[in-house]
């Protein structure tokens, strides 16, 4: 009997590829354990189980990981208000290191020396998995078929995935109806490759699954109302029907659901990839649109000016290095704790109105608002004295002065 490479965990989806990769593995001398991390994702748990075992995987752990997805992952996101390239509100990104956490976990529990993936040597996902296994598990050996030459020259296209698959048994419910790649978790779901590679291409009727399309949404809005502690949402409350969610897993499903019904969410860009090429992608985000807007709000009606424009650029930092999987890194580590600092004082309820596609803010009130409505009221002088606002504005004047009276000097020079 052949002796084994040893037990590698792979992140399987139950699709074409890591199905493939799972025999492909075996044939390769490995023993096999399924890793199926579910993220809110639908998907039939139960089948893929049955899938993997079928195609010889020597165990199946199947985790459900959504309330650690929420409150450690997407919490952590929304008090930065974190978005990459001024769109794209990370969905995937933030939920490579919680799926690549549960694989180590597993890798170090079986005594496993490998873990593999299904990520192609092209995209972002290769790195989100593989900086993460490294920092978790420094000796770990990560195996990646897509950026190895005996496979991908012996694979270099569908249809010699699909006759592999058909010469090992592999059911794959694969249909020309859907000629793309997607990827779904309780966050968002993208869209890419396939006819979305050309970027002139619009998307196709029926490709939207989380999301109505705007035109044919309800025409009659829901009002939200969205309480925040830390920066974090704590509740909802549905002013028309009175329905309250407060745990993190169900607020999150909650505003899915709402979100999903009018059409919010939906973007489709070009991004730059940290490997350093052009993308084009698809994404719904439903809950995470409507949270953007509504800590937007709060955070600027609680938050001192200038703590505010350096929480912003840590903000930026911390959405690229997301992006860039560098997740669990010490400077990431460091901005969540910045970030997290600078939402002591983030509380209140934001009241909001979901319809058409759009999240339109209504309202907000905090018990550490920074908003003085005396001060700023045109009927009310209060602490303000506007005879002040001379001097303010002489002093702030002085630097343009100067420099337009040495603009004016070189303009005559050069006209002489």
């Amino acid at each position: 009997m052949a002796q084994t490479k040893g037990t590698v965990v792979l992140a399987y989806s139950g699709g074409l590829d890591t199905s493939c990769i799972l025999v492909w593995l075996k044939e390769q001398g490995h023993d096999v354990i399924a890793y199926l991390a579910n993220i809110g994702q639908k998907e039939d748990f139960e089948a893929a189980r049955k899938k993997a075992l079928a195609l010889g995987a020597k165990k199946v752990y199947i985790e459900d990981v959504s309330k650690e997805f929420v409150e450690q992952f997407i919490w952590p996101a929304v008090q930065a208000n974190a978005l990459y390239e001024d769109r794209y509100l990370l969905g995937t990104a933030l939920a490579r290191p919680c799926i690549a956490r549960g694989l180590v976990e597993v890798a170090q529990r079986e005594g496993a020396q490998h873990v593999a993936h299904g990520a192609t040597g092209k995209g972002n996902d290769q790195v989100r998995f593989e900086l993460t296994c490294y920092a978790l598990c420094p000796k770990i050996k990560v195996i990646a078929p897509w950026r190895m030459p005996e496979f991908y020259q012996r694979f270099p296209g569908r249809r010699e995935l699909m006759d592999y698959a058909k010469k090992h048994g592999i059911p794959v419910p694969v249909t020309p109806q859907t000629p793309w790649s997607m990827d779904e978790n309780l966050m968002h779901i993208s869209y890419e490759a396939g006819i979305l590679e050309n970027p002139k291409n619009q998307a196709p009727p029926g490709l939207y699954t989380k999301t109505r399309d705007p035109a044919t949404s309800p025409d009659t809005p829901d009002v939200l109302e969205i309480k925040f502690e830390r920066g974090v949402p704590v509740k909802v409350t549905n002013a028309g029907d009175g329905a309250t969610r407060c745990t993190a897993l169900e607020l999150f499903v909650y505003l899915n659901d709402i979100a999903g019904k009018h059409g919010v969410g939906r973007i489709d860009i070009v991004e730059n990839r940290f490997v350093g090429m052009k993308s084009r992608g698809i994404y719904e985000t439903p809950a995470g649109t409507i949270l953007y807007h509504a800590h937007l709000d709060i955070e600027a009606f609680t938050m001192d000016r200038e703590v505010r424009k350096i929480k912003q650029g840590l903000a930026l930092k911390f959405s690229e290095l997301v992006y860039n999987g560098f997740w669990h890194s010490p400077e990431c580590e460091f901005l969540r704790e910045c970030i997290g600092r600078s939402q002591e004082a983030v509380l209140g309820t934001v009241r909001l109105s979901v319809f058409k596609g759009q999240v339109y803010i209504l309202g907000r009130e905090s018990p550490r608002s920074l908003y003085n409505e005396e001060l700023v009221s045109m009927n009310v002088q209060g602490d303000y004295e506007p005879a002040d606002a001379t001097g303010f504005i002489n002093i702030n004047s002085l630097r343009l002065k100067e420099y337009h009276r040495l603009q004016s000097k070189v303009t005559v020079k050069q006209d002489e």
